[in-house]
């Protein structure tokens, strides 16, 4: 049994962009309104210390370990709580729909006995604050990209 959260994000800026500013942990506070302060760096086994601050909740330390990550595509992260009953994996991907645009989801699994429990009871806070991660990388990958040169998209 499990619980699923995520948000996706539309970005009109080149993935490359994306992942620059997602790989680069240290510097996630600069733009980062879910992870306050964050430390590490990405790599199989390394355990980050993050700063999470969910709307609605006092911040809080979590110690994810990095289990998966793959250049230009994702990022996986696990945490268990609860003597394992409850198991997380939160997870960052990107997909490129051009030259220009890609889309940015994160999201949280839920496992373990207690894990959908969890999950549900935070879901939410945990909705909104993926929310305001999408649309804060939108915002530091679309002007880092019309910094850099690139051609800024018009909505009207």
């Amino acid at each position: 049994m499990t619980s699923f959260f995520e948000h996706r994000a539309g970005i009109a800026a080149p993935a490359e962009i994306v992942w620059e500013i997602l790989y680069d942990v240290e510097n996630w506070s600069l733009w980062n309104p879910l992870y306050i302060e964050a430390q590490g760096q990405v790599r199989i086994g390394e355990v980050l210390t993050v700063k999470q601050r969910l709307p609605g909740d006092e911040p809080e330390i979590l110690k994810p370990r990095i289990t998966e990550w793959v250049p230009q595509s994702h990022i996986y992260w696990h945490m268990a709580w609860l003597g394992g009953l409850v198991q997380v994996q939160r997870y960052f991907e990107l997909e490129e729909v051009s030259e220009t645009g890609c889309i940015f989801a994160n999201g949280e699994v839920f496992r373990g006995l207690m894990g959908p429990y969890v999950g549900n009871r935070l879901k939410h806070r945990l909705r909104k604050g993926y929310r305001l991660m999408g649309d804060a990388m939108r915002e530091r990958a679309q002007a880092l990209w019309i910094e850099r040169g690139g051609t800024p998209i018009s909505v009207e």
